[in-house]
């Protein structure tokens, strides 16, 4: 899966990924491969990465909105750390 993580001022994120848990609005939630078409806002909390090599990654973000249609991920992150 393709994984785009982008804020107000710079991209934090772009890469191949294994899958991504993300903190919904409604509780925390995670996409794998080939997870069905998704819309959602985020809350405060952190997005955790499991990259296709096998490293995880983990970013904090003030909220935002994330997209998953055919294997790509775009995340719009609200004052991302």
């Amino acid at each position: 899966m393709l994984l785009e993580i982008i804020s107000p001022d710079k991209s934090l994120y772009s890469g191949e990924i294994l899958s991504i848990r993300v903190p919904g609005s409604k509780g925390s939630f995670e996409i794998l491969k080939n997870h069905a078409p998704i819309i959602s806002t985020l809350e405060k909390g952190m997005i955790n990465i499991r990259e296709k090599n096998g490293n995880k990654t983990s970013i904090e973000v003030n909220g935002g909105v994330i997209e998953a249609k055919n294997n790509k991920i775009i995340v719009l992150a609200e004052n991302a750390k």
